[in-house]
């Protein structure tokens, strides 16, 4: 009897340990907020792939993880836009994957680190959440820029957004200052 209530009790222990198990790994509403959640999605999306710096490796570009998600490095100037020839070829892209140029001019890729001063450390989840949201930094400010594809991150959801920030928030702090977009040779100016 003595076995057959401790084989019940584990047995117990095991399902329980299961559910729980099970409950965390396949959330289907995780919380916000939710630190794992966010760096599953920000590595699962390849936010690092523009966010990261570049630097050559034995095999090609490879991630410079000393400055992971720093954004563009504030060291590195870029010279004028080479220009392009006519016909199917619209945008360049510097070596550290962090700068592009292309009709909307030249983005630099944001510091997405917690610095106070460069990077999101006196943002909100809401003001995150908010910028992807309007396509617009702080959602007042002014557009987000190509390669951001801000429009299929806006089909996440807000738990979603707010668990990419919160994982954000637990990098390292880099300062890193990142330089301003660069208009179109062809803008009106303002």
């Amino acid at each position: 009897m003595r076995t057959r209530l401790s084989l019940v009790a584990l047995v117990g222990v095991a399902a329980l340990t299961l559910f729980v198990a099970a409950s965390v790994i396949g959330q289907d509403n995780p919380a916000p907020g939710d630190v794992t959640r966010g760096e599953y999605l920000v590595k699962g999306m390849g936010c690092g792939d523009c966010h990261t710096p570049m630097k050559m490796g034995p095999s090609g570009p490879e991630a410079d993880n000393s400055r992971t998600l720093s954004g563009h490095p504030q060291s590195l100037v870029m010279p004028p836009v080479p220009e392009l020839p006519k016909g199917p070829w619209m945008a360049v892209v510097a070596a550290t994957f962090t700068s592009w140029a292309g009709p909307w001019g030249v983005s630099f890729t944001s510091n997405l680190t917690p610095d106070k001063e460069t990077g999101l450390g006196a943002w909100k989840a809401e003001t995150f959440v908010d910028t992807i949201r309007s396509g617009r930094i702080m959602a007042k400010g002014r557009r987000l820029l190509p390669p951001m594809p801000f429009p299929a991150l806006q089909n996440m959801t807000d738990t979603d957004l707010s668990s990419i920030f919160a994982y954000l928030q637990t990098l390292p702090k880099i300062a890193n200052r990142v330089p301003e977009p660069i208009p179109p040779k062809d803008a009106p100016s303002r």
